[in-house]
């Protein structure tokens, strides 16, 4: 027996055979093939193509195309199946997207040349007109309708214009114009487009014209901050008119109410003299009176106290009143005549009867 055959001894390790190598190559190859037609993105035309899976993503529809004649298939965002090879598959987008039309030169209606550089066109692409719009314009519709348009539409503008309007005067208008101009006729000719909005920036224009208009811009700045100094002086002015106005209304108040209080006491002490005067005159009044009545009292009193004996006494009482002493040898003649006071006594009687029949 061989040495090397004994027992324990290493066994040598029978060698691949050359079939079962390709057969493994062949396998891992197939199966690479299989995962790169599954899971190749669908971004690229010929990846596409060649896709089975692909996917729609979020904001697109997908719509496909079979021996280059597009289908009416229309798929919503998520995974789906096609042939590959056969049918061709484009993402196209129905959410609001931004397209940017940059450098648009363009002629003013005086021969000056300036550039547009940017302008942006917001946009939309209605589900229900995906199929009608591709069918007439393809996936590129947007060039036809929104960048060729706008270059379109800013040199129409221009030309009818001069670079002061475009410039200055009604450059806040285009924004608005390129809107309408663009939504008339993708209204009338791709009514599945919908313009949103244009945004135009300003455009460029030769340097020598740019610092005429900063120097015009400079000098109108100039002007309207004198006329805004000038309505500021104006309105202190009419302020301080004001304050004087309103200062001289208050002095006129002041004065008037104070003429009317002084009135008003002129007129409450002229009524107060008015009652004094009615009261003075109403106590006079009452005073005569009660004097008038006082002396007709006495009066009638004294008529009725006028009688020849009252008349005799007080005649007695008189010459008693009068009466003297004399001492000496003689005594002064004095001549009391009974007949003269008699006939005096019947004399006043007589009156009195008078008076009384007459007063009757």
């Amino acid at each position: 027996m061989d040495p090397q055959q004994r027992a324990g001894a290493p066994q040598p390790r029978p060698q691949p055979q050359a079939g079962d190598s390709s057969a493994i190559l062949t396998v891992f190859l197939t199966f690479i093939a299989i995962v790169s037609l599954i899971l190749i993105p669908s971004s690229s035309t010929i990846k596409s193509s060649l896709s089975i899976l692909h996917q729609v993503p979020e904001g697109h529809v997908g719509v496909y195309w079979r021996g280059g004649a597009l289908l009416t298939t229309i798929t919503y965002p998520g995974f789906h199946l096609k042939l590959p090879f056969i049918t061709h598959y484009e993402p196209v987008q129905v959410t609001l997207q931004t397209d940017q039309v940059t450098d648009i030169p363009c002629g003013t209606k005086g021969g000056v040349m300036i550039n547009f550089e940017k302008i942006e066109v917001v946009n939309r692409l209605h589900k229900e007109f995906v199929y009608a719009t591709l069918k007439d314009y393809g996936v590129q519709y947007d060039k036809t309708w929104i960048y060729d348009k706008i270059h379109h539409e800013i040199n129409q503008f221009c030309s009818s214009h001069s670079l002061q309007q475009v410039y200055i005067d009604v450059f806040d208008q285009i924004d608005e114009k390129m809107k309408d101009a663009l939504q008339v006729d993708c209204t009338r000719y791709a009514p599945g487009i919908e313009i949103i909005s244009v945004r135009v920036t300003k455009p460029t224009i030769p340097d020598s014209i740019r610092r005429n208009f900063e120097q015009m811009e400079e000098e109108r700045t100039k002007v309207l901050i004198a006329i805004e100094r000038q309505k500021v002086v104006e309105k202190e002015a009419e302020t301080n008119k004001k304050m004087a106005i309103s200062e001289a209304e208050k002095n006129s108040n002041v004065s008037r109410i104070l003429m009317e209080q002084k009135l008003m006491e002129k007129d409450s002490a002229r009524k107060q003299e008015e009652i004094d005067n009615q009261m003075y005159l109403a106590r006079q009044k009452s005073q005569a009176d009660a004097d008038f009545y006082r002396v007709l009292k006495e009066a009638e009193a004294n008529k009725l106290m006028l009688t020849p004996q009252f008349l005799e006494l007080k005649f007695i009482e008189a010459i008693a009143d009068n009466t003297k002493i004399f001492f000496g040898d003689k005594v002064p003649n004095m001549i009391l005549d009974q007949r003269l006071l008699g006939n005096f006594l019947k004399e006043v009687s007589r009156n009195i009867s008078t008076v009384g029949h007459a007063d009757v």
